[in-house]
Order: structure tokens, then sequence, then C-alpha cells
């Protein structure tokens, strides 16, 4: 027999202005507010319980809000804390159900088909929600369906669905639809001081749950409001200017005039609605998480128990990674102090590893600053920037494979060096250059921090050779004492106070700077590049500026080229 299939919507109406004030060790007496902007004014996007009772509305204005509420306090809105909050609470739903899905920015969906008898029933599931949710400071609305869109729909719509499903309450809440407090489908087998504590408790978290029969959608989706389909705004516009207000207006109409008037994305929300389109619940994937962590019977504070514990907590890192094909960048060493308090040191390397013999020596380093206070009780590791690691593929012959390690285990002590000395000094400290996409010598290649540059540098495009050599040292352009309106090389000249005697003079190299980049260094325009070398051997890099906005002349960029002049 088949099992019909159970969706329960978790809508918390006041997720960010909740999110900020679980962060405050004291609850805010005043009303309070999270703060957007749409269409270039500052309203109100989320609010708490006191606001909303002050007569305060989402969209508002913030001025009107002020206005009307002078002891509003209200914090900018923050996305991205919110999404991550969102789904920290997707981890939490997983005790329900496996199958949970984030419904940004403030929901989430759960299918709870099969899984509602093992918390007693869906009503008690939803106790249990309630409690978690008081507990965690946080205001929910539930709704219980057949369908994602008829659960979505009845956690934010259901308590205007009028005496249809107000009505039909019963105490089992598991077939009947009902819109009361969580604690309701338990009240029975409670004490009655329990029960109270209870209901004092959800209160605060539960504004309505509303679990629908299972069967027939239409008659539960009915009385809703059309934004219960979860259309968009224009559309609903569009219906309510024809007269249907209710979604059982919408369902009675002939589906092809439906569907050309107002899209086929329209006609698909009703169906999924209805059950007559899938709407599947796809849960997110699980997070990559590599931590391990060694708890102590006796708090330990020599160097030599903390290398100790080290030596235990690696391996099992590292075997983590390989497991998963990853290798860590960045990883921290928390102690966690028997008197509170956590010490702990992070550290950064050039190339992903997951060999314990290339990051100990790394976090040896930096062991020093860990303050183990009156003992550390215990230790936790975290890689928390991991990259994949290709794995390596070796030659068939014992010749090739011994090039191979050869060639690795030079790169590898590159990376082990960069990572010490990034360890000492800073990640930002350690530099290298990079291929830069510039035709002018000077911007060729551009400074990046060694640890994160080996990327960049293996993965940078093939560049054009340039037309002829470049010096081995360049710097900023000298004034050269030659004369100013002869192109040709001068046969001698004076630079850095000695005269020098021109005897091989190769070029010219013309290079003009982008046009759409305004560099002061060449506001004299293009210019024509010479490779000099002198009697005494030094090889020279001048070259002479045309001048257009700025005076013409000579100047020295650089020295050395490799093999001869030419």
């Amino acid at each position: 027999m088949s099992v019909s299939r159970r969706i329960l919507c978790l809508w918390f109406p006041r997720l960010a202005a909740e999110r900020v004030l679980r962060q405050r060790a004291d609850t805010l007496p005043a009303p309070f507010a999270i703060v957007g902007e749409a269409n270039g004014a500052q309203v109100l996007v989320s609010l708490c319980a006191q606001a909303q009772a002050a007569g305060l509305h989402l969209g508002q204005a913030l001025r009107d809000a002020t206005a009307m509420c002078p002891a509003l306090v209200h914090r900018p809105a923050h996305p991205v804390a919110e999404a991550a909050f969102l789904a920290s609470l997707r981890r939490w739903a997983g005790k329900f159900t496996p199958w949970v899905a984030q419904d940004p920015p403030d929901a989430l969906a759960l299918d709870i088909t099969g899984c509602a008898p093992l918390f007693g029933g869906e009503g008690a599931l939803i106790d249990v929600v309630a409690a978690d949710c008081a507990a965690l400071g946080l205001s929910v609305r539930a709704g219980i369906a057949d369908t994602r869109g008829a659960a979505w729909a009845l956690a934010r719509y259901g308590g205007q669905a009028g005496g249809a499903l107000a009505a039909r309450a019963h105490r089992n809440g598991d077939a009947i639809a009902q819109e009361a407090r969580a604690t309701r489908s338990r009240a029975s087998k409670r004490r009655s001081w329990e029960v109270m504590a209870t209901r004092v408790r959800t209160a605060r978290a539960l504004d309505a749950a509303i679990i629908a029969p299972s069967g027939d959608m239409a008659a539960v989706l009915g009385p809703l409001p059309l934004a219960a389909l979860r259309l968009d705004s224009a559309v609903v516009d569009g219906l309510q200017r024809l007269g249907l207000r209710h979604v059982r207006d919408v369902i009675a109409l002939p589906r092809a005039p439906f569907a050309r008037r107002f899209g086929a994305v329209a006609l698909r929300r009703l169906d999924q609605a209805l059950g007559l389109e899938p709407d599947p619940i796809s849960p997110a994937r699980g997070e990559n998480h590599f931590a391990t962590r060694i708890s102590f019977p006796d708090p330990i504070g020599l160097r030599s128990d903390i290398e100790a514990g080290l030596d235990r907590l690696l391996p099992r890192l590292c075997d983590g990674l390989r497991a998963k094909g990853f290798g860590v960048r960045a990883l921290r060493l928390q102690a966690f102090r028997a008197g509170g308090g956590v010490s702990s040191i992070e550290v950064g390397l050039a190339r992903p590893a997951d060999h314990p013999a290339r990051i100990r020596p790394l976090l040896l380093l930096k062991l020093d600053q860990i303050d183990a206070g009156f003992g550390i009780d215990c230790l936790r590791l975290h890689a928390f920037a991991t990259e994949p690691l290709p794995a390596v593929q070796h030659a068939g012959h014992l010749d090739a494979a011994e090039r191979v390690q050869s060639r690795a285990s030079h790169d590898t002590d590159l990376d082990d060096l960069i990572g010490k000395l990034g360890a000492k000094l800073g990640p930002e400290a350690v530099q290298r250059l990079a291929p830069a996409h510039s035709h002018i010598p000077a911007k060729a290649a551009q400074p990046l921090a060694a640890a994160w540059a080996a990327q960049a540098v293996g993965e940078a495009p093939e560049w054009p050779s340039p037309p002829a050599p470049r010096p081995l040292l360049m710097f900023p352009p000298e004034i050269v004492g030659a004369p100013e309106d002869d192109p040709t090389p001068p046969t001698s000249f004076k630079w850095r106070g000695r005269m020098w005697q021109t005897r091989v003079a190769l070029g010219p190299e013309r290079i003009a700077p982008e046009w759409w980049f305004d560099m002061p260094d060449w506001r004299s325009g293009p210019r024509d590049y010479w490779r000099i070398e002198v009697e005494g051997g030094e090889r020279l890099w001048l070259f002479y500026a045309i001048g257009r906005d700025m005076p013409a002349g000579w100047f020295c960029e650089g020295e050395g080229f490799w093999g001869g002049a030419a």
C-alpha cells in the first residue's frame, strides 16, 4: 500500500530580528527591527513581536516607523549571516528527517513521510519543534500537508482561511486540519502543571500549527488567498483585477486560457500545490567538515604533552582528508583550558597537504603561543580551509618514477619553506611574482602572497613571448644625460654620475601604454627601447620618450640581459 507524502513547512517570520536578539546577553526591552533597502529607501524587513505589537509593519519606511515608535531600535540587514543562520537551522531540523531543504530567506521544508510516528504523531512532532524553537528564542509557524506548496501556503496563510480549517479542530492532529497550539495533541497525557508550563513556553515560539488532512488539497487550499500559491506579485495583481481573490477561484478556471494569459509558471505552481505535478525536496548536500579532538582525563600544560596530543590528532585528521580526496590549506589548533577560555593558533600551507609530516613542523613553530593557563582539558584540530588534492600518477619505469619523485620532492621543499616563513612572518609577508596580462614590462608581473600564488602561477594562460629580451633587473626610469631632441642612441651619455661609451645598440622596440588606463609614468607617450652594451661590458636598457604631454628625453629602466646584448 502506497504511503501518502507528508511535508512540513517551518516558517520563521522574525528570523532576521531574532537572530540578532539571540546574540545579545540581555533582551532588548525596546521594539527592535532589521532595516534593509528597497527602491533606494530604508524600510523595515524584519520585526520582533514588540515592534509588531506597536503597530509597525514590514515594508514600512524607517522614518515613518521611528515617528510612530521613537523607542525603536534597529540594525542593518545582514543577508550572509542570515543565510548562515538558516543553514544552521537546517542542520537542527535533521533530527526530524534526513530530507530537509532550505526555502530562503526564512523557511525550511521537511519531508516527514514515515517519520512522524517516531515522535508519536504529527502533532507530537510539532510539540518538539515548538519546544526547540522556544529554547532557541525563535518564532515559528508550521504547516503540514501532502505537497510542498500546500505546506508552504498553510504555514504562511493558514490563519486567513476562515472557519473551514480553524473550526475543524481535533485532539489528534495527525489527520484533522487544525489551527491550535502544538501542545494540544498531548494535553490529555500530561499533568495539569506540566501542560500549563509547556503552553507558556511554546506560546512564545509557535504562532500557529496547521495540519491538513491527507487527500483533497483543493479543499485545503481553496479558502487561502492567491499569494499562497507562490506566485509573482504581478500575476497576483493581474488575477485580482479580474475579481479573483482566493485559490478556489483559480482552480475553477480553464487551464489552457489561464496558462496563456498568466504563464506556464503560474499553472505549474498551482499544479504543484494540488499534487498534480511533482515538487520534490532536495536536501542540501552535507558540507565537508574536517576536525578531530582529544580530551584528557587530567589537565596538561607541558609542551611535550601538547606535542604528544598533536601527534595523535594529525594522523586522524589526515586520514579523513585522504578519504575525501582533500588537502588542508589552513588549519587551527584550539586548546580548551580547564579554567575556561580557549587558546588557539592558525597556520597556512603553500600547497594542499594530507600528510602529517608536512603539517606538524608548521604547528610546532607556533606552539609556544598557546597559553595553557591552569591546564588544558581538550585539544581540537580543525582544517577550516581545504582544497581537492588530485592523486599523483607515477610512471611505470623506474627512471621516470625517480624523476617524478625528485621533482615532487623539490616542489614540496619549496612549499614547506614558504609555509615555515609564513608561520614566522605572517602569510602575507612572503610574496612571489605571478604573471600579469600586460605587454608593459613593468606590469608583466604582480606580487602575490606566496602561500596562495602557486595556483595563479601554475594556471596562468600562455602569454606570447616578448619580441625582444627583457633585462634581468628592472627599476623605475632614471634620467640619462643625452641630447633630448635626438631619438638615435647616443654615442656617450651620463647616468648615475658617470659617463658611459656606447659600443653596441640594438633596437628600437616601440611600446605604447594601454589606452584605457591613465598612467602618469606614461604620459610622455610611446617609448622606443634600446638594448645598449657599453665599453665596460655592462648591458643597459634605455628608452627614448617621444614626448607628447611631457618633454622628450632618454631614460634607463633596466640592466643585464641573458647572453650578449643581442
